[in-house]
């Protein structure tokens, strides 16, 4: 039986192969294990095909960056083309709008960061980050009614400007503090910011799903 992969699940083959040679040459030999991850070549950082460390961040630190930085591409491509219609396109009564999913994940990121960068315990968040997030941290009924009529520059400025934030906080720190367990979440740094990465994909599949249902759309694939 042979298996069909999408275009999405696959890079451009001349890319990738270009990138692969990339990363032969730069690759450490046998006996420079365990020292310092070799600096990344231009091509290597600019792939989210590839990864691993990252230039300016602790190796850790860089390698989940890129694991945020391929599911962030993944979230990008499914929402590329999108009109205010079909972002605020509600399948059922019960359904969240791709809209109100890509403000989700804005401030899923914006309340991980008051936590993790900004100490805040999860039930003593700021008034402001309060007012600004909970409704589409929440979603249901209140972001059914409240989060619509926005362009999908709207949600994709509010995803960048989150990243940017993040990214920031990133390079003030190390792979010790990414280490560091949170004995109130009952995990790691590392954990936490995983979780937002594995969070993007999860709601990725939702956008996908909801897209495929927009009257008159194309599915992402396409």
């Amino acid at each position: 039986m042979s298996i069909h992969l999408s275009d999405e699940c696959l890079p451009n083959r001349r890319r990738f192969l270009k990138f692969s040679v990339a990363l032969a040459a730069s690759a450490p030999t046998w006996g420079s294990l365990g020292a310092a991850a070799p600096a990344q070549t231009q091509s290597q950082e600019s792939s989210p095909w590839i990864i691993g460390p990252k230039l300016g961040f602790t190796p850790e630190i860089g390698t989940l960056t890129s694991m945020m930085a391929f599911t962030r591409m993944q979230v990008l491509s499914a929402v590329k083309g999108l009109s205010v219609a079909d972002l605020d396109f509600l399948l059922d009564r019960k359904a969240n709008t791709v809209g109100a999913l890509l403000n989700h994940l804005a401030a899923t990121e914006a309340l991980y960061q008051a936590n993790s960068f900004d100490g805040y315990a999860w039930e003593k968040m700021p008034d402001a980050v309060k007012q600004k997030w909970d409704v589409p941290m929440n979603l249901g009924e209140p972001a059914r009614k409240a989060i619509k009529g926005n362009s999908l520059d709207y949600y994709l400025d509010l995803l960048t400007k989150g990243r940017e934030k993040t990214l920031a906080e990133f390079k003030k720190r190390d792979d010790k503090w990414l280490m560091t367990v949170d004995p109130e979440f009952g995990g790691n740094n590392f954990g936490k910011w995983f979780h937002v990465a594995e969070h993007e994909s999860n709601h990725n599949g939702q956008i996908k799903f909801l897209r495929n249902r927009i009257p008159g759309g194309k599915p992402a694939s396409e």
